[in-house]
């Protein structure tokens, strides 16, 4: 007869909440692996990472098939192998679409095929017998809609694979009809979208999906709140050895490009009147940058990218700027950011 289970988890100070329609409860600050464990991160380091991140009260972590072409996978799995938490104390995510590098055209994409067996190879890499998330990272434009649906039904009804399926930087478009595919086939609606969202990059969040958080309260976990270094001042002053764009400058060679442009100047000049208004409320760009993401009741989580355990214990300080953040300071910032989308047109007509 098993014993009591011990719990390891401590809320601290973080603040939770439901992931989209479900009831599952997400900290406000998770973890991801994109573009660092398992490519310049990897062994002791993803751990103290994770632990960090655990320490501070965040029970999501994220990760998917493509990073690092799996070994993302391998590097968190390990890591969660050697910290055994107990399994019902944290939730994580894989995302399935882009394959690990493999030639064979039915190793990618959405077909029902890839979708059941990418994730069983994910669940192998990250040796675990389910994630609690599995999310299509792009949509497959060579599989009917229908077939996507049944397949990430499958792998949660059939298999017991994942307990909700969810879609990354997809259109409302997309998003709709295979909610309404799943209604009409008696099928497993997605729950949530990862899209990029911070301070500069805001119109397919606040406007496209408007709609999907009204109609089915749409949850996101969403990637880049930092705009990849840009919030938090590092590249004020050009570009730094350890930073993304000088590690993963394959990936960012354009980002850099553009920090040379009139845009570019323009923004490292809002970033600086930015981390003014963060010293004041007594934090830094960083930690203004996450805040003003929490801020928005429609994002359900923000995913931190950290490469050191400092950044980390740097990042969940945002938590204190939250309280701080008034309707009339977020007026502040949104003058500063004068880059507010417009909403739909409502012609005159509106509820």
């Amino acid at each position: 007869m098993a014993g009591p289970v011990e719990s390891k988890f401590s809320p601290k100070d973080m603040e939770f909440r439901n992931l989209g329609p479900s009831g599952l409860k997400v900290s406000v600050l998770s973890l991801g692996g994109w573009l660092t464990y398992g490519g310049t991160q990897k062994g002791s380091i993803v751990k103290d990472c994770m632990q960090a991140a655990w320490d501070h009260g965040i029970n999501f972590f994220d990760t998917a098939e493509t990073y690092a072409n799996g070994q993302s996978e391998i590097e968190m799995g390990q890591a969660l192998k050697e910290l055994a938490w107990p399994r019902d104390e944290y939730v994580l995510s894989t995302k399935i679409f882009f394959g690990t590098g493999r030639k064979e055209p039915n190793t990618r994409g959405l077909s029902k095929k890839h979708v059941v067996e990418g994730l069983k190879s994910s669940l192998a890499r990250l040796q675990q017998p389910y994630v609690d998330i599995v999310l299509a990272h792009r949509i497959d434009v060579a599989t009917p809609m229908k077939e996507i649906v049944e397949g990430f039904t499958q792998v949660i009804r059939n298999l017991n694979l994942a307990y909700y399926w969810g879609t990354s930087e997809w259109s409302a478009a997309q998003i709709m009809e295979a909610t309404q595919i799943a209604e009409k086939y008696n099928l497993i609606a997605p729950i949530a979208e990862q899209p990029q969202y911070n301070a500069f990059h805001r119109q397919r969040f606040e406007v496209e999906y408007a709609p999907l958080y009204e109609k089915f309260q749409y949850g996101t976990t969403i990637w880049s709140p930092l705009a990849s270094g840009l919030l938090t001042g590092k590249y004020n002053d050009g570009v730094p050895e350890d930073s993304r764009f000088a590690t993963n400058s394959a990936v960012f060679s354009d980002s850099v490009k553009q920090l040379q442009t009139e845009e570019g100047k323009a923004k490292i000049e809002k970033v600086k009147k930015l981390t003014t208004i963060a010293e004041k409320l007594g934090g830094n760009a960083s930690q203004l940058a996450l805040a003003w993401c929490a801020k928005n009741p429609n994002v359900s989580t923000v995913i931190l990218g950290a490469t050191k355990v400092e950044q980390i214990v740097d990042n969940c300080k945002a938590l204190t700027l939250l309280p701080k953040l008034t309707p009339e300071l977020m007026e502040e910032i949104e003058k500063i950011l004068d880059n507010k989308p417009a909403p739909t047109p409502s012609y005159g007509r509106s509820r």
